[in-house]
């Protein structure tokens, strides 16, 4: 099971691994209240994108093929492969940082996981 939570959100019994996937650190958080267990940096949307993104609705569908397109590389499958492996064994939580909760870069990598799950 994959499910997204914005890292501001109190942790949950139910939420299993929980993996911090923005590259930037969310402002006012500290390592201590975040709850988490892994900080994928590397699996954020490129600080070109994020920006040009800026969670514009009207911009989501061109950010969301962009941003696959950024997580297809070979070096991002590796990462992308762990997350998978987990979500088969048990629940895995993807936080993020937005006030935006449904279009962000948590919810892609989460249709991407779900889809490698479906395979």
């Amino acid at each position: 099971m994959v499910t997204t939570k914005r890292v501001y959100d109190p942790p949950g019994p139910d939420d299993g691994y929980r993996v911090l996937i923005d590259r930037l650190w969310p402002r006012g958080m500290s390592k201590a209240r975040a709850h988490f267990d892994a900080w994928l940096r590397d699996l954020g949307p490129s600080p070109e994108l994020r920006r040009w993104f800026g969670h514009d609705p009207a911009r989501w569908e061109e950010f969301r093929r962009q941003y696959q397109a950024e997580l297809s590389r070979p070096e991002k499958q590796a990462l992308i492969e762990d997350l998978v492996q987990r979500a088969r064994h048990g629940t895995l939580t993807l936080l993020y940082g937005s006030r935006e909760q449904r279009f962000n870069d948590a919810t892609v990598l989460q249709e991407l996981i779900e889809g490698e799950l479906a395979k």
